[in-house]
C-alpha cells in the first residue's frame, strides 16, 4: 500500500504543479527568458507570391513583474542579428544568412551589432491580452513599436526548473524603411511581421 501511495504521489506531482496559477498570485520580481522554449520569427511579403519567413536564434529578455499592477510590469530584449536563420539552401555555395547578416544595405552587424527593444507602456485589452508598446532601436534608430500579446499561462512552481514561470505569445510588425533599410522595397515588402513565443522563469 506504501509503494502504491508513493507510486501515485510521483505520478501526480507533476501533474499538480502544472496547474495553472493566477497572474496576480505570481511574485513580483524578474523573469528570465527561457532561450530552450522562446522563437522569433519575421516575415516578409515577397513580390506578392509568398511571405518569406525567417528568424532570429540568438535573443534574450526579460520582464521586471509587477502583481500589484501587472500593467506596471517592464519588458526589454536584445537581439543578435547575427544569428539570422533563413534556411536558404546550398549555404555552401551562397551563404543568404551571412550577406543578410553582414551587407550594408541589410543588416551591416559590423557597424550595429543588436537590436534592443525597452518598453514604455503596457495596455490591457481583456483578461489575458493587451498591446505592448516600446521603443526598438535597430540600425541605429529609435522608433516604437506594438505588439498585440497573448498572456497564455502561469505556474506557481514549473516542474522542471522548479521556480514559477509563466508565458507570452505576441505579434507584430513594423516598416523597415523607417528604420533606414528600404532595400528592393517593394519588390521585398516593407512591412515586417513578427511572431514571438517565450516562456520566462522567475529569478527573484
Amino acid at each position: 500500500m506504501r509503494f502504491t501511495l508513493l507510486l501515485l504521489t510521483l505520478l501526480l506531482t507533476p501533474m499538480l504543479a502544472q496547474a495553472d496559477t493566477k497572474l496576480s498570485a505570481m511574485p513580483s520580481g524578474i523573469y528570465k527568458m527561457d532561450p530552450t522554449h522562446a522563437s522569433l520569427i519575421w516575415k516578409v511579403n515577397h513580390m506578392g507570391l509568398s511571405n518569406y519567413t525567417a528568424r532570429f536564434t540568438k535573443f534574450d529578455a526579460d520582464i521586471l513583474f509587477d502583481n500589484q499592477n501587472p500593467m506596471n510590469s517592464k519588458v526589454k530584449a536584445e537581439i543578435d542579428p547575427t544569428s539570422i536563420k533563413t534556411d536558404y539552401p546550398n549555404p555552401e555555395e551562397k551563404d543568404f544568412d551571412k550577406k543578410l547578416t553582414e551587407d550594408t544595405s541589410w543588416f551591416n552587424t559590423g557597424k550595429y551589432p543588436t537590436i534592443k527593444f525597452l518598453s514604455t507602456k503596457l495596455e490591457k485589452t481583456s483578461d489575458t491580452t493587451g498591446k505592448l508598446t516600446g521603443n526598438l532601436t535597430f540600425l541605429g534608430v529609435t522608433k516604437p513599436v506594438v505588439l498585440d500579446v497573448t498572456f497564455n499561462k502561469a505556474l506557481g512552481n514549473h516542474p522542471f526548473a522548479n521556480k514559477p514561470a509563466f508565458g507570452f505569445s505576441a505579434t507584430g510588425h513594423l516598416n523597415r524603411s523607417d528604420f533606414g533599410m528600404k532595400t528592393y522595397i517593394p519588390t521585398v515588402s516593407d512591412k515586417v511581421e513578427i511572431v514571438i513565443e517565450a516562456e520566462f522563469i522567475y529569478e527573484g
